[in-house]
């Protein structure tokens, strides 16, 4: 992360003052603004309530009878070739678990306004900003990133999905063989990434499963939470902190840096600030998440970036369909009724 961010984070945490970070997945741009200086025409934010959003504004963006919601999907090919390019270098021993994504554009009857008002998400933002430099986009990420509170640090890497209308969908994605050595792996990354700054980390729990509402159904999505000891201090080097976790373990893989790289050449588009990560600090305590599920607003009009984990006992076809499955709408039946 670009030293002048985690100077600003550094000094506005020192400062006491609650602020809003987002941070791209590079680490090379971010929107960081003390939250009384935010103009709602700028930005919105909803972090579990927290919010500058208010109740009004859902009337002024009221939804269709009916959402259009058409993906342009990327070839097979396509996102074969990707896949192996990653499959590859697992096979020559490079990497043991990678996050492979792709950008796919879709036709929507809703802006991004109506979307983040709409859609239901543990963190929602809307940022008006640039599309040159990927901050126009509405994020809806149901992924905690770093928690901190009490003097405790906490993350909670999400790894596991499946469709929750097949039969006995909890028992299968328990017993997902796949699904089980990666979120083994990525919870090993993120202790390790945790004990870079806490001490006595340890995984509070493990594996545990929670319900995904979206506009296709309900999936399911596996998750853990680990956390460790920060020292007194800890928010005089908060910037530093998020920078030692950069960028998120569950969104590159494992071992990181040179799964960076191979991701890097694999996938062939930016992912500008989609997996990257935004949070609200504010009596010293943090609360941010991972910025997966997520739209963007481009020249060609809108694109959702959606991926999966890939391990060496992956089968590209179903990974192609888990990907496709996530580029979704968080916004269900009974919502649009409304």
């Amino acid at each position: 992360m670009k030293q002048e961010i985690i100077n600003n984070i550094n000094l506005l945490a020192k400062e006491g003052s609650p602020f809003l970070f987002v941070i791209n997945y590079d680490g090379d741009d971010a929107y960081i603004r003390r939250l009384k200086d935010i103009e709602p025409e700028e930005c919105l934010y909803d972090f579990e309530g927290m919010s500058n959003a208010g109740n009004t504004a859902i009337d002024r963006h009221a939804l269709p009878s009916a959402i259009r919601w058409d993906i342009n999907a990327p070839t097979y090919e396509s996102y074969e070739r990707s896949f192996n390019i990653v499959k590859g270098n697992m096979l020559a021993g490079n990497s043991y678990l990678a996050n492979l994504t792709c950008k796919v554009h879709v036709s929507c009857n809703l802006t991004l306004e109506d979307i983040f008002h709409h859609s239901k998400g543990k963190y929602k933002l809307l940022l008006r900003g640039d599309e040159n430099r990927g901050r126009r986009f509405v994020c809806f990420s149901p992924e905690s990133f770093l928690r901190i509170k009490d003097g405790r640090i906490y993350s909670y890497p999400m790894k596991g999905t499946i469709d929750a209308s097949l039969p006995n969908a909890r028992q299968e994605l328990m017993d997902d063989k796949k699904e089980t050595a990666e979120h083994a792996t990525i919870v090993d990354l993120i202790r390790n990434d945790l004990s870079r700054v806490a001490s006595g980390v340890r995984v509070d729990r493990y594996r545990y499963i929670e319900t995904l509402h979206t506009n296709k159904g309900d999936i399911l999505q596996t998750s853990s939470e680990i956390s460790g000891l920060l020292p007194h201090d800890y928010h005089l080097h908060l910037g530093d902190i998020i920078a030692a976790q950069l960028p998120a373990g569950s969104i590159t893989g494992a071992p990181k840096k040179k799964t960076v790289e191979i991701i890097h050449e694999a996938e062939n588009y930016h992912r500008e600030y989609y997996t990257g990560v935004m949070g609200i600090y504010s009596d010293g305590c943090l609360n941010s998440a991972v910025m997966i599920r997520f739209v963007e607003q481009d020249s060609l009009g809108m694109a959702f970036k959606a991926g999966g984990g890939i391990t060496a006992q992956s089968c590209c076809r179903k990974e192609y369909e888990e990907v496709l499955q996530k580029i979704y709408l968080p916004i269900t039946a009974e919502k649009q009724k409304q």
